[in-house]
């Protein structure tokens, strides 16, 4: 069997259909590329055939290229990876511009055969490119199909001649966007853009595709940048509009990326060569920055992470092997403030029932209508139908009856971080619902293990750390206690895939994984203002290392009394072992003065009346005078970067963390650690062991033990490991 299909018809029409094998969404392989390649030239070859349709017979045109391709191509290459990726990709070019030009004449354009592209639903990445290199693009109207060129967001770029064909099609200006941003579309609004050329309703595609075919020309066929006299839209760089254009992006990359984003800077760079140049040689810059951009650490690093990684973890890499499916059927939320009516959302939303349950009626429907307020903005953006609104409300029943909860096959708590509190839940629940429910509780600080001691089934309970907003945030820690049952973990994580969320599953211990190293991140910036670091220092370092935000921010958005109350459990816990001190005499201080952060107005930020942040508080420089001798940026990033990543590592090394993948992946999708990194570990074999214990080192002797090298690094730098050789990831068996 192969990925694609070639029929032709009575009236000389032959359609491609893509249909990759045993996978729902159609990915393009090295095989397939070369079978589409042959396909195309039969077509061309046959004098019978008129013109062709590459369409799917999928509900979807394509999801991508498998990213893991690239990994083969650099492995194939030998010494020379490069020249092997370089080559590789100018052997897409080279399919991609012979349908452009489609068996016609070089010289007087004409004598091709149409080629259109017929989309039933989401083309994404080699998706769209095969596309742009056909001579027009229908799609089907479906509002929920996604378009566009996401690559920028694994950190690479559109390297199969996307680049340069939108930005030649659109102007750089009105393909920024969709270039550097990898902005997705639906239908209707790509066609408004100007990527694609119709849009009809799904029936009708395939007769709309063989009539275009047998009534297009000569001209139709002709790409603008092959015709005669083409200018590129909005300019070209050289010209005074195009001018204007180019120097505004690369100012727009420089204050998105930080400069830390080898791709961004790639892509403007084969964006602005390129547009100087005839359309062939441009595609020729296109491929030598594509290749720069995958023999760069950073760009290997994300890919692994935010593509091969996460979807692995997403098809139950790390589910227990034997346990059959545990899909949810009807779930109970207990709590219906912020994050308990944000898990009711998404779970209706993925199509369970939902009860919702809180001590009081009116804060019950409180927290059903704040699913209401995100399907009202839905329909506003025209991505929701009053239907579709009706239908989801309909699955959430917002009571104060426990016995609603007759019936669920899974509990998520989110009352309260109160250990009494979430007790008498546990035990409230459990008196109504069956003996094979699961009951998952939301905490982010609270040991599952304790927690588990007012269950009469801790083999069925588990940790779920959902992060805040539940509709946006990607990820969701599932925490272990010692006595959770593999039944109890797939569940979790098969509600998570129900969802749509990315999981990772973690060891019970103090603050689990994400916030044992987001903790620190924050205290370390708390500490520099203490010592006297200019807080702006501070921030801007950890932003110009690609954090999304400073520690300082970052404790104003998520609250400083919330930092109080840690704090003082912590300390309760820790008794004299307890290291944060310092920290406590900064945070305290805030609190005491009612500054609480974003959501009083008033934190290590200013905010006016509406909450808009203004700039730091000026009160921090008369509370912390400034140190006569300021630390240089590169000192500042080393202090903020090494709090977190060793905090990973001693996850891993304590058995916190069991798989390095989610290490990463968790890191960047949990509290966006640095993703042009990979993760704290990736970044840790990017710059080396030995030179991670250097720093270590460095820091320890002026800083104190929190600096501390773990034996597992120390070792690794000996030993010349990574964490990807020493951990790597062990495949599931078939």
């Amino acid at each position: 069997m192969t990925d694609f299909t070639y029929s032709v018809d009575a009236d000389g029409v032959a359609t491609i259909a893509w249909d990759t094998v045993g996978k729902s969404m159609n990915v393009m392989s090295q095989e397939a590329f070369l079978t589409m390649d042959g396909m195309v030239d039969k077509a061309l070859a046959d004098a019978a055939v008129k013109g062709i349709i590459i369409t799917s017979a999928k509900k979807d045109f394509a999801g991508g290229m498998d990213l893991n391709v690239i990994a083969k191509m650099k492995e194939d290459g030998g010494d020379d990876p490069a020249k092997s990726v370089f080559e590789g990709v100018m052997g897409m070019h080279a399919i991609l511009r012979k349908i452009e030009r489609a068996g016609m004449d070089p010289k007087t354009l004409k004598g091709g055969k149409p080629i259109v592209a017929a989309l039933p639903g989401t083309a994404l990445g080699i998706g769209l490119e095969i596309p742009l290199s056909c001579h027009r693009i229908i799609a089907a109207d479906n509002p929920r199909a996604k378009i566009g060129l996401p690559e920028i967001m694994v950190g690479i770029f559109p390297g199969a001649g996307g680049t340069t064909r939108l930005v030649r099609k659109m102007g750089a200006m009105m393909a920024a966007p969709f270039l550097l941003e990898g902005k997705l579309s639906d239908p209707k609004a790509a066609k408004a853009a100007g990527i694609i050329d119709e849009v009809v309703a799904p029936e009708d595609l395939l007769t709309r595709a063989k009539e275009w075919v047998l009534g297009a020309k000569d001209a139709d066929l002709v790409k603008p940048w092959d015709a005669k006299g083409y200018k590129m839209p909005g300019g070209a760089p050289y010209h005074p509009a195009g001018f204007m254009t180019f120097v505004g992006a690369s100012a727009m990359v420089h204050s998105k990326t930080m400069g830390v984003y080898p791709a961004a800077k790639a892509l403007l760079s084969a964006v602005y060569e390129g547009a100087m140049v005839p359309f062939d040689t441009a595609l020729k810059i296109e491929a030598r920055w594509f290749t720069s951009v995958l023999m760069n650490p950073s760009s290997s690093a994300m890919i692994r992470s935010l593509f091969i990684n996460k979807e692995a973890l997403e098809k139950g890499a790390v589910r227990p092997a034997g346990v059959p499916d545990q899909s949810v059927k009807k779930v109970g939320v207990i709590g219906a403030g912020m994050m308990g009516a944000g898990i009711a959302y998404v779970s209706a939303n993925a199509g369970i029932e939902v009860v919702l349950i809180d001590a009081a009626q009116e804060a019950a429907d409180r927290g059903k209508s704040y699913s209401a307020g995100i399907l009202d903005k839905g329909i506003a953006r025209k991505k929701v139908t009053e239907e579709k609104k009706a239908e989801i409300l309909g699955r959430i029943t917002a009571t104060t009856d426990y016995a609603a909860l007759a019936g669920c096959d899974l509990i998520v708590e989110a009352v309260f971080e109160d250990m009494g509190v979430k007790a008498e839940v546990t035990k409230k629940v459990e008196a109504v619902v069956g003996p094979d429910c699961i009951f998952a509780t939301n905490t982010s600080t609270l040991p599952i293990t304790d927690l588990a001691k007012a269950s009469a089934r801790p083999a069925q309970f588990i940790g779920i750390h959902f992060f805040s907003p539940v509709d946006k945030m990607l990820l969701v820690e599932t925490i272990r206690g010692k006595e959770t049952g593999d039944r109890a973990v797939a569940k979790a994580l098969d509600f998570i895939r129900q969802i749509r969320k990315t999981p990772i599953v973690v060891n019970d211990a103090r603050f689990f994984y994400a916030n044992r190293c987001i903790i620190p991140y924050i205290n370390e910036g708390i500490r520099m203002v203490a010592e006297g670091v200019e807080p702006v220092l501070i921030e801007n370092a950890a932003k110009l290392v690609g954090m999304p935000l400073g520690p300082l921010q970052l404790v104003d958005e998520t609250s400083i009394d919330l930092g109080v109350k840690i704090a003082k459990a912590t300390k309760l816990a820790m008794g004299d072992a307890y290291p944060d001190s310092a920290v406590d005499a900064v945070l305290f201080a805030m609190a005491d003065q009612g500054r609480l952060g974003k959501k009083s107005n008033a934190g290590f930020y200013s905010y006016d009346d509406k909450g808009k942040r203004l700039g730091l508080w000026d009160g921090l420089e008369a509370a912390y005078p400034l140190a006569e001798a300021q630390p240089d940026v590169g000192h500042v990033q080393q202090r903020l970067l090494m709090a977190q990543v060793l905090e990973a590592v001693r996850a891993l090394e304590d058995g916190v963390l069991m798989d390095i993948r989610e290490g990463d992946v968790g890191a960047i999708l949990g509290w966006g650690f640095a993703p042009w990194s990979g993760g704290p570990l990736s970044w840790l074999d990017m710059i080396g062991a030995a030179r991670a214990v250097e720093i270590c080192d460095a820091l320890t002797a002026q800083y104190g033990p929190r600096f501390t090298t773990p034996a597992l690094l120390r070792d690794m730098a000996e030993k010349g490991e990574t964490f990807y050789t020493r951990f790597a990831p062990q495949k599931k068996a078939a």
